[in-house]
């Protein structure tokens, strides 16, 4: 039991939290409050951009993360990065639209303990209205945005039942809510991601089992630079600018931004958090002009 003591004055800053013959400074119980020690936690798309993000923090907080995504030198290096700032990681070779691979990968993970937590991050975009989106296109997106967050989830729900608990987060866009223009297909995966997230926490709070999503606006990635070089070839900086200037707050977000509110959200601090969606957007939903 976490007891405060408070002065005449209300000092917050100097009370003690008591755990039998240790305390903590406010301060210091923040910090704990954040802490991941004794928890395995997969991440998919962790190779680079928001995903890459998340695995440092939560290392960095005491998780043992398992690095997952469809390019396995490029895990291995972030594992690498991981473990040399003193973290623990593991990297995997998985593509999250193929349901073998996904079966395997979890497979082998959960030979070797307890899934915690899960956060479903790999995604892929499209450009294009319901006319120019071709069939093929559409199923690519839904394979991997829908069905791999699906099947990932499938994949450790019923461990995380017999264990008595688990967190799952899911990463999903302000794009899920806000008409965007030309990214019919994006949009719709990303509506579904929301409406699985609220799914899944309804059906299994029962559990212990806690489901969020984190819908990010523009996050400034490898993922944004190459788009605008793709794209607009010459005139990436003067686009860049004007993408960043749609956020409302005047920039992109950061993927240590994601990061920070995916580790508050898997954390004990958030045990009382299931079945939302968290716009982190800069202002991106809310404060128009």
């Amino acid at each position: 039991m976490f007891r405060f003591y408070r002065g005449k004055r209300r000092n917050f800053q100097r009370a003690k939290c008591h755990i039998g013959d240790w305390s903590l400074s406010l301060p210091e119980l923040n910090a704990e409050t954040f802490r991941l020690h004794g928890r395995t936690a997969v991440i998919t798309g962790a190779a680079s951009g928001i995903g890459r993000a998340i695995g440092h923090r939560f290392a960095a907080n005491g998780a043992s993360v398992c690095l997952l995504d469809i390019n396995r030198t490029h895990a291995e290096t972030v594992a690498a990065e991981i473990t040399r700032a003193g973290g623990t990681a593991s990297a995997y070779e998985c593509d999250v639209s193929d349901r073998v691979s996904i079966g395997s990968t979890f497979h082998t993970i959960l030979q070797q303990g307890q899934v915690h937590i899960l956060v479903n991050n790999a995604g892929v975009s499209h450009i294009g209205t319901v006319e120019s989106t071709t069939e093929h296109d559409f199923d690519r997106v839904f394979r991997v945005n829908v069905k791999g967050y699906f099947t990932c989830i499938n994949a450790v729900i019923g461990t995380m039942k017999s264990a008595g608990g688990g967190v799952i987060l899911n990463m999903a866009s302000v794009a899920g809510s806000a008409g965007l223009a030309e990214r019919f297909a994006y949009s719709t995966s990303k509506g579904a991601v929301i409406a699985m997230t609220y799914s899944v926490a309804r059906d299994y709070i029962g559990h212990n089992i806690r489901c969020n999503c984190i819908s990010p606006a523009r996050v400034h990635t490898t993922f944004v630079d190459d788009y605008l070089k793709r794209n607009y070839p010459g005139r990436e900086l003067e686009m860049f600018e004007k993408l960043a200037k749609t956020q409302p707050i005047g920039r992109m977000g950061e993927p240590d931004e994601v990061a920070s509110l995916a580790l508050f959200l898997c954390s004990d601090a958030a045990s009382f958090i299931t079945g939302v969606d968290y716009p982190l957007d800069g202002g991106f939903m809310n404060l128009h002009g």
